[in-house]
């Protein structure tokens, strides 16, 4: 197979841009690395006399230490010291309606496309990360946590543990903005919080259900006894799905612990697990979605594709310690474990995965050049135990019975990231932030069975650097921007379904497998981000844009369909992101009668190649081009609330070739509900997609359909009625 815009997925990639990209960087940040390293040494050699920052200007999300209560608004104002664009999302705000999944999570959020292929593997997108990139694998494109543990790991981000009845809000840093959390994917940094003692107390139970089958219970226990808070949980969810062979169930739990040693010291462990399971119904052609949506895909049904997950688990630690005034140190550990048995293709196989991640983070505030600053040194390093890979066929095949073996293979990863940086006022309104990153990577990729000479194994050094800015002109307003580079380590199984290298006739069961890996070169990007915030008469508003300019972006093509699937990753020709990010939460209305309020956001994005030999200036596939949510709600002081919701979503094209598309669409809900005083119980209901509109959700591209409409898109759930209530016991 050739790929002409995406690497050819034996051969090494173009570097002839490379340089123009380098040389760019290095012009723009030779001044912050200077200013990096006196930082440092002034940060080292600071002394209690130094001066220090008032308390309330915490740098990152992560330096946010404040009771429950007011946590989520003290990550807002942490977050409007952050030199680009981000998200606090509260989850007493969502929990309002159906949370199913990380798309309710994410929903109304400028910046963010999330949409589920009907079930948990929920694609998300933010800037064209892993724009392309099928819903329920594993995720790419993003730096995922759990309490600040790393859950994305050298092969991805996994999804089953993302429950989100377990969380109190939602952190997201757009873009290079995560930096300081090593984070240094294209499409930024997301942390996921888990609810606790302090802002869960009591005895809750919750239950929700509605349209084909959907339903969710759960029940948990939080409180504080002296220095120890806990939380406990426990969730299972069930849904028959919205196309046929969709099925899927989920159970799991949940535990957080703190215990604060001392007024100075403070430990909290963390454990979860999760089983998920769900049938795979596969994806439709434009004519099967707009003509007869539930439809599944003959080839799934035909091998009953599933993809259950035994059980995930998840044990973790976050240690801090506040070393004076001015400075801290904070260490987490974590292990994670996490089999899969996919059942989606012709071949079975057998996934062995095991974590053990961790991170160092310390911070101190002291003054640099007679003005107030925050340094900050980190390390974040994921690193794979265990990832192999035991493959055997579902069916007679060639002569060849069920459950014949036909491969073994292990694709080991590590990824260390050291980061520095430094925030320093230089005004009352002015702030500039530098950092400088280095990332190594460590890829071992090997079929084990048949036994091949072929084995890849490869170290890389690679850096980013940031240089950002915020001024607050006015009390209301605030500008912000950063110049950054963003570093992207191919994923190590990558390596092995981006081969063309197959085992030959002759070899039994293997033949006509993949027999040996390829390399694959980092995903790097600079990229330029400018933007402002504030509020006005209109509202809370935001309004970011940004350019980015990609070498070796990671793309994946579906190679072969069900009931053979093959979609492999590769490297492409030089492309280019670009895109506007706006929000806007306005009060319509407010009086002793309640309050009528409007929150909108809109996404536009714009993603090519740059003058690729085959396709040109073509549009990246995958997601749609202009995308907008909204919701009008009126809330009444007794606790009584009703809204009107809506989604549009511009055509997206499912091919790299640009010769077909998937069809726009709008669709509008309605919710109404009532949150008793005091927060004792809550109920509500709403019904979704009231038009019953036909659309895709998602698209996994193919290369070049040559016009014709090939199955390419899952379908977005259709008309349904859900409702859920909540009772909460001291």
């Amino acid at each position: 197979m050739k790929l002409t815009g995406c690497r050819d997925v034996a051969r090494r990639a173009s570097t002839d841009t490379a340089h123009e990209m380098t040389a760019l960087t290095n012009r723009s940040t030779a001044p912050a690395l200077s200013l990096l390293a006196a930082a440092l040494l002034a940060s080292l050699a600071a002394t209690g006399t130094a001066h220090a920052a008032p308390a309330g200007q915490a740098v990152t999300l992560d330096a946010v230490n404040v009771t429950a209560a007011d946590a989520t608004e003290a990550a807002r104002r942490a977050l409007d010291r952050i030199p680009g664009a981000g998200n606090v999302v509260d989850m007493t705000q969502v929990g309002q309606g159906r949370v199913a999944g990380t798309a309710d999570v994410l929903a109304y959020q400028p910046g963010i496309s999330a949409q589920s292929a009907g079930n948990e593997g929920v694609k998300v997108s933010i800037r064209g990360s892993g724009l392309n990139r099928a819903p329920g694998a594993h995720a790419s494109g993003l730096s995922v946590s759990l309490d600040g543990l790393p859950l994305t790991g050298p092969g991805g981000t996994p999804y089953e543990l993302l429950e989100p009845l377990w969380l109190s809000r939602v952190e997201v840093l757009r873009g290079a903005n995560g930096f300081e959390r090593g984070a240094l994917a294209l499409g930024g940094a997301i942390n996921y919080i888990t609810r606790s003692g302090r802002d869960t107390p009591g005895l809750e139970l919750h239950y929700e259900g509605g349209a084909r089958g959907y339903q969710k219970r759960g029940i948990s226990l939080g409180g504080v006894h002296d220095a120890v808070d806990y939380f406990l949980a426990y969730t299972d969810t069930e849904y028959d799905g919205y196309q046929q062979h969709a099925a899927g169930k989920g159970k799991g739990a949940v535990a957080n612990i703190g215990w604060q040693l001392t007024p100075d010291l403070e430990t909290r462990f963390f454990l979860r697990y999760r089983e998920t399971d769900h049938e795979t119904p596969g994806r439709l052609t434009r004519a099967q979605i707009r003509n007869d949506p539930r439809a599944a895909n003959p080839a799934n049904l035909a091998i009953d594709a599933r993809r259950p997950q035994p059980g995930s688990t998840w044990i973790g630690n976050t240690t801090t310690y506040t070393i004076d005034a001015d400075s801290s140190l904070q260490a987490g550990l974590v292990y994670h474990k996490y089999p899969m048995d996919l059942n989606e293709s012709l071949y079975r196989q057998q996934l062995d995965y095991a974590n053990l991640n961790g991170t160092l983070d310390y911070r101190r505030r002291h003054a640099l050049f007679g003005h107030d600053s925050v340094t900050t040194l980190g390390l974040r390093v994921t690193h794979d135990l265990d990832a192999n890979v035991r493959e055997t066929l579902r069916f007679s095949s060639n002569g060849y019975a069920a459950g014949t073996h036909t491969r073994d293979f292990e694709h080991y990863g590590t990824d260390s990231v050291l980061h520095l940086g430094n925030d320093l006022a230089l005004s009352d309104t002015l702030r500039l932030q530098t950092g400088m990153a280095l990332i190594h990577t460590r890829r071992d990729v090997q079929v084990t069975w048949p036994a091949t000479p072929e084995r890849l194994s490869e170290r890389q050094w690679d850096y980013a650097p940031r240089l950002g800015f915020t001024w607050q002109q006015t009390p209301q307003t605030q500008w912000f921007g950063n110049l950054s580079r963003s570093v992207e380590p191919a994923h190590p199984w990558s390596m092995i379904w981006g081969s063309n290298q197959y085992f030959a006739a002759g070899n039994g069961a293997s033949t006509g497998r993949q027999r040996a890996p390829v390399q694959l070169d980092n995903q790097t990007a600079t990229t330029l981000e400018l933007g402002a915030r504030g509020d006005s008469a209109l509202g809370r508003w935001e309004l970011t844009g940004y350019y980015a300019r990609l070498n070796h972006e990671l793309l994946t093509v579906e190679v072969r369909p069900v009931p053979n699937l093959f979609i492999a990753e590769s490297n492409a020709s030089p492309t280019v992101h670009r895109g506007i990010e706006a929000g806007l939460d306005s009060a319509l209305w407010q009086g002793v009668g309640g309050r009528l309020s409007l929150r909108q956001a809109y996404t536009f994005s714009d993603f090519r190649y740059r003058d690729d030999v085959r396709f040109g200036s073509n549009r990246l596939p995958g997601l749609p081009r202009h995308y907008y949510q909204a919701q009008l709600r009126y809330d009444h002081p007794a606790g009584f609330y009703a809204g009107l919701n809506t989604e549009y979503a511009s055509k997206m094209f499912v091919d790299y070739a640009n010769s077909y598309s998937a069809e726009s669409h709008v669709i509008f809900g309605t919710r109404v509900g009532y949150d008793a005083p005091g927060g004792r119980w809550q109920a509500w209901a709403e019904l979704r997609n009231l038009t019953d509109r036909h659309y895709a959700a998602t698209v996994t591209p193919g290369y070049d359909d040559a016009g014709k409409d090939v199955a390419r898109s899952t379908p977005g759930d259709g008309r349904g009625v859900h409702a859920g209530v909540r009772w909460r016991f001291d």
